[in-house]
This record gives C-alpha cells, structure tokens and sequence, in this order.
C-alpha cells in the first residue's frame, strides 16, 4: 500500500471527512500519515533498530481491524526503507483519542476526522486497548482461522480483566504486565515467519511441560498465504529476585572480596584444565574456602535446568521444526559462511577503531589483528565429518541475562535468538553446546567486569585479580560441565565423546567471543578487553 515521499504531505492541521472506522483505506490519509508524520515519530522510539542507517520511505504491508462493538483500533505492519538498499518490519497499533490531556510525546498525528478533533497515539497506551487485546486472546475459539489468530493455552484460565501496567524500558519489544500474573509482550520488529520466542515458549512450555520457563498463555498472530507473522505473545509473569546477570555480579564480588577477608594467596590456588567435568567433591578445598559453596551449588543448578531445556527440545520426533540431527555438509558451508562475514566485519571494526583502545585493550586490538589469519583458519577449520553429535533447536542467545533467579532456582526465557541474526537463522539446529559456550562467555564477563568496576576495591594488582579470575572461571565451568553433561547423557541427548565436545565448546565461545567484540567496540571500548580477553585465551589454549 501507499508508499509516500516527503514533498507530497499536507501541511496540518490534517482533516478529513472519513470516519475512523474507514480511515486507512483513504489515500489521502495514509499518504499524509506514512511520510514526515510517521517518520519523525519512529525514528524516536526504542524500539526502533535502523538508528544507524538512513531512512528512506515506510510502507505500509498491511493493516487489520483490532476491534469490539464500537471499539476500533489498527494493526500497522510497516515496511521501512533505507537509503542503504534495505528494510525492517515494524508493527505499530494505532488508536484515535480525542482527550487533551494525553501526553503530547506520545502523540504521532493531531487530526481532525468528520469536525471532532483528536489525535492518533499508539495504542498500547490505552487501557481499553490493552484490555481489549487480553479478551480476545481470552476468548478466542482453540481453532481460529481468520487472517489475525488469537490462541490461547488451554491451561490458562485467568479470564477477567483486573489491570495492566508497561513492564518498564525495553529496546526491541513492549511488554504490558496484566493483573500482575501475565506478560503480553508485543513484537515491534517483525518478520514474515513465525517468532522464535514464541515457536520455543509453545514448544516447551505447552508441549514438553517443561516448568523452567515462563508458561505460555497465548498469542496473536497475522496468517495469509505467504507469511505467518507473530505481533504478540502472552506468558506467565514470574516472580522473581532479579536477573541471574545482577545474582552474578554480587557473588563474584563476594569471592574476589574474600581473598583479602580470608589471606588468600592467589599464587598457591590449585588450578584445573578449563573444560574439566567435575561434581563439588572434585572442587579442592582451597578453591571452596575461598569462593563458598554456594556459589557452586548455584551453578549445578543451573547447569541442571540448561540441560533439561535441551532434553526437551531434543526429545521430539514428530515435529519436524523440533526433530534434532546430525552434522553435514550443507550445515558446515551455512556456519563457515556466517562466521566468516562476521569475523571479517570485527575485524573492520577494530582495524577503524583502534584510536579508541588504551592500555590493556589496545594491546589485545592489535593482537586480535596480527593474529587474524590463525583465528580466521580456526573457523575454517571446522569438519563435520568428524562430529558425531545432534544438532536441535537451541536457545541461540543464552547469557546470564536471560534467566531469572526465582528463590534457589532458575528460569530461562527471550528464546528470540541473537538479535543481528535473520529470521531464518534464528531457527537452524545448532550443537546444544553453543547455548552452554554462551553461559561461559557470561561467567567470563561477570568475572572481568566485577574486576573492572570494582578492582580498586580490593588491595591486588589487576594482574593478580586477572589470575584469580581465571582460576575461578575454570572451576565454575568444570562444575557447571559436570552437572550439565552428566544429566544429558542420562537423558541420551548425543553432544558427541569428550573431544569432540571441547572442539565445539572452544569453537562456539570463540564464536561468541568475536560476535561480542562488535558490540563493545561501538558502545564502550575499554570493555572490548573482555571479547578480546576471551579470544586470545580460546586461541592461546592448545588444540
């Protein structure tokens, strides 16, 4: 529909003789509405992901009627254009208000419809909508057919409308808290295929009843011929203690606070080769009077409810998005590929901001660039004929972030994948060893940003810290890897032999650490320490 340029808007105040109910479909209006008008609002927002690129025209996809007796409200699904060749789809709910007290921020258009004057605002701002969209999905029919598909769990049954509240500040999506027992979290970018997060909440939750993840409740999606669009999916809300992130950082700032509080000597701390699988007996005494046993206990149970989300998503053989396989060829040229136009994208990054870098992180920068061609042969290097392990559907952005710490447990959730990723990306079966390489990649940055953001603190060199860090890592990986393999081969899930294992591990947390590095490079790079930190321990480990 109606792609407009600049120099074609009418000038406010916009009127017309269209009742709202029939609004979109007058070209006059969409015109108006798709140029400056939309343009200057999107461009504002959080959600928006083209900050860096520039805007060329919005498109409007399509549009449905989300509505109740009288009630009318439109579903956008808007088609930015860039001037650099390409696009994003957005989805934007839109309302007509006419009360004058409502926030001049959020307003996108004053107008004036059949002389009542009033104003487009997006609609999530509205309690009515909101509560609207909880009864459809509420009430909708098992088997919906129509072009917009309400569904809901058939083990939800919280059906009256009491409240909803924004759940706070978020870059990609919205989420609306709805009588404080369930999240509808509305995708703003969009894609033309099924969401993952969606796809994996219904898959474990409603299929494989696995209750470490918030229960799936419901959703919308827009099914034609051609696509099958997720703008919004309903969850339980759990409560929770914070982030596992945030849990984290406060227990290595406690074991790092412990080596001056109990005269340790960083010099004598036993070590262990990283990737060991070890249980809590196997962990030195030393090494458990200086961090305590909490922490580790933590970790088993953690590495427990890791293991039990990729037994479920490895246990299904009827669904074919689900049904794990093997390593091949077509696998092999898909990651060598990707890896490869990434590497060489961070690598361009770092050679243009290499005058951002001081101290610790330059030198690692020019490392990473004098050694570019053995970590490009590392990626290279990978030969599936030798990996005897399944690949399934993974998590596919798995950190400390995304798990919730709920009493002495943990819950896992934003199954969306890596948000630079494309759709289709997103849903390829990778080795379960990736979500496990993305956890380390955590624990890693926990310790090293706990010792740039507090190492004055603590009376030891940064090199001392750097050594004690290490050591630590080691042994939250070793019993983490204990408990995690351990639980996966009992449940028969194939993650291949010991080395084939460590090949992986070492070949995924390189991976992660190298997609890290473009983020910190841009957004703050004195952290660029941390990738490169990383990197260069992957690379310095023996084959």
């Amino acid at each position: 529909m109606g792609k407009a340029k600049k120099d074609t808007i009418a000038q406010p105040p916009y009127t017309f003789d269209t009742p709202w109910e029939s609004l979109m479909e007058d070209a006059k209006f969409t015109k108006a509405f798709l140029s400056d008008v939309l343009e200057n609002y999107i461009v504002k927002q959080r959600w928006y992901g083209g900050k860096s690129s520039k805007l060329k025209y919005i498109e409007l996809q399509k549009y449905f009627r989300i509505q109740q007796n009288e009630e009318v409200y439109y579903g956008l699904l808007l088609e930015v254009n860039f001037e650099e060749a390409f696009f994003q789809h957005y989805f934007l709910p839109i309302a007509f208000i006419s009360d004058g007290s409502f926030d001049e921020k959020e307003r996108i258009l004053p107008l004036s419809i059949k002389n009542q004057e009033g104003f487009i605002v997006d609609a999530l701002n509205l309690e009515a909508f909101r509560k609207l969209v909880f009864e459809r999905i509420v009430n909708s029919v098992p088997n919906d057919t129509t072009k917009v598909r309400y569904h809901k769990s058939v083990n939800f049954h919280d059906t009256e409308y009491v409240s909803s509240r924004f759940m706070g500040l978020e870059q990609s999506n919205t989420s609306i808290i709805i009588n404080d027992r369930s999240v509808i979290k509305f995708f703003r970018r969009i894609y033309s295929d099924k969401n993952p997060d969606y796809e994996m909440s219904c898959f474990l939750s409603e299929i494989k009843g696995f209750k470490n993840t918030p229960a799936y409740q419901g959703s919308i999606n827009v099914v034609e011929d051609d696509f099958n669009i997720t703008v919004a999916l309903m969850q339980e809300l759990v409560p929770n203690q914070g982030d596992a992130w945030e849990y984290m950082l406060k227990e290595v700032k406690k074991v790092f606070g412990n080596l001056e509080y109990k005269h340790i000597n960083i010099d004598m701390l036993p070590e262990v080769p990283i990737f060991a699988s070890l249980g809590i007996n196997d962990v030195p005494h030393q090494i458990i009077d200086w961090a305590g046993l909490n922490v580790f206990l933590k970790l088993q149970i953690l590495a427990k409810r890791t293991a039990e989300m990729h037994i479920a998503l490895g246990s299904e053989h009827g669904d074919t998005a689900f049904t794990p396989t093997h390593f091949n060829g077509d696998y092999e040229v898909w990651l060598k590929n990707r890896l490869l136009y990434q590497f060489q994208n961070r690598l361009n990054i770092v050679e243009n901001n290499m005058h951002r870098l001081e101290g610790l992180s330059l030198d690692l920068g020019k490392e990473f660039l004098e050694r570019k061609n053995e970590i490009r042969k590392r990626f290279i290097n990978f030969d599936w004929t030798k990996l005897k392990g399944e690949r399934i559907r993974i998590h596919g952005d798995y950190h400390l972030g995304q798990i919730l710490v709920k009493d002495d447990d943990f819950y896992l959730l934003d199954f969306e994948g890596e948000p630079e990723s494309t759709i289709r990306d997103r849903k390829v079966k990778q080795p379960p060893l990736k979500d496990v390489a993305g956890i380390f990649r955590s624990f890693h940055y926990a310790i090293y940003s706990t010792i740039f953001s507090h190492g004055e603190e603590f009376p030891y060199s940064q090199e001392e810290l750097f050594k004690a860090g290490e050591i630590l890592y080691r042994y939250f990986i070793g019993v983490f890897m204990g408990t995690y393999v351990g639980l996966v081969r009992e449940h028969n899930l194939n993650i291949g032999y010991s080395q084939e294992r460590i090949f992986i591990l070492k070949y995924c947390m390189l991976e992660k650490a190298v997609y890290e590095l473009g983020y910190e490079m841009n957004s703050r790079p004195q952290w660029a320490v941390i990738p490169l930190q990383g990197i260069m321990s992957i690379i310095n480990e023996s084959n």
